[in-house]
């Protein structure tokens, strides 16, 4: 299967997006509504979500919904809030040693539904590299003009009324510079999956935030993260994806305790199972002190920069894989 993957720079969503929006509108309604689910919340509840726990948001939410018109279920979809479940088996960890701090990552979502769009925005005059999902403000990973990382795993299977935590992921890079202030604002807005989310900075501050709607938040200082959080397992049998999250995990804490790591050398580790399962993982760098993003595949490697993005476009033949 051959996946194209897109390089944009869009300042704030205007009619460039709207159109993106319509021709997946269909695929956008589906994720939504999810299968066997309760009607999701009515549009006013899903605004006044927002306005009470993202406040600085609502008038780029007003402005998306103006733009679609009279539609209140593009409106509920547009909110990100009562999401359906999503999982992946992602890892990331922090590097601070030579040529850190950094972020790598390993996205793994099937292809049809990652998104093909790596953007770089400016909502509120504040520069954002991210990896763009879902229709509106939504991102698995990014990097704001101040050096704040942000990135996401998924964190287990409960369920519950919040936010989507790629919305989460948009408001804290719009609206933290440190890592202290990302971790306040993941802690207090509701979420609706469990998800893990690393903060990274350009100090070498880092922290990664367990969150959940059955659960308070905790902050761990582990540098390494995958697809658990601190109970799995617990006086239980686990399952073989709980078994898999915790064997990427423990390999990636002894590779950056290994004095002879470099970040190419955890890059390539990044590139082999068990971290790469060649389904759809593609590894991302993140350099916050440099201010550059790295997004690799197999063989391919394209660089952006705060202050330089270059827009253009990459194929990837994923050879015998299927969506």
């Amino acid at each position: 299967m051959r996946k194209h993957f897109i390089f944009a720079r869009e300042a704030r969503p205007g009619h460039a997006w709207l159109a993106r929006f319509a021709a997946g509108r269909a695929e956008a309604e589906r994720w939504y509504r999810g299968e066997g689910r309760a009607p999701p919340p009515d549009p006013i509840e899903c605004r006044a979500a927002l306005v009470r726990h993202m406040p600085e948001l609502v008038p780029e939410y007003d402005r998306v919904c103006a733009l679609v018109g009279d539609d209140p279920l593009a409106h509920q979809i547009l909110s990100h809030y009562r999401p359906p479940p999503l999982t992946a088996g992602c890892s990331q960890a922090v590097w601070l040693g030579r040529d850190g701090p950094a972020l790598l990552r390993n996205y793994d979502f099937p292809l049809d539904i990652v998104s093909e769009r790596f953007e770089a925005t400016a909502w509120f005059g504040r520069e954002v590299i991210a990896k763009a999902q879902r229709p509106w403000g939504g991102c698995i990973d990014g990097m704001n003009a101040d050096g704040l990382v942000a990135s996401l795993t998924a964190g287990g299977t409960a369920q519950g009324r919040g936010f989507s935590v790629i919305l989460i992921l948009r408001y804290v890079l719009e609206t933290c510079r440190q890592v202290s202030e990302a971790v306040a604002a993941l802690c207090r807005i509701p979420i609706a999956l469990s998800q893990n989310v690393t903060v990274l900075d350009r100090s070498g501050a880092y922290a990664t935030v367990f969150l959940g709607p059955d659960r308070e938040p905790a902050v761990s200082y582990v540098p390494a993260c995958t697809n658990h959080q601190e109970s799995v397992g617990a006086g239980r049998a686990m399952s073989a994806a709980a078994v898999s999250s915790i064997e990427r995990q423990a390999l990636l804490l002894r590779l950056l305790e290994d004095p002879a790591m470099t970040v190419p050398g955890l890059l390539a580790q990044l590139l082999e199972p068990p971290l790469y399962s060649r389904r759809a993982a593609s590894p991302t760098v993140y350099r916050p002190d440099e201010g550059t993003v790295d997004y690799i595949w197999p063989g391919a490697t394209r660089t952006q920069r705060l202050g330089a993005f270059a827009e253009g476009e990459y194929s990837h033949d994923y050879c015998e894989l299927t969506p």
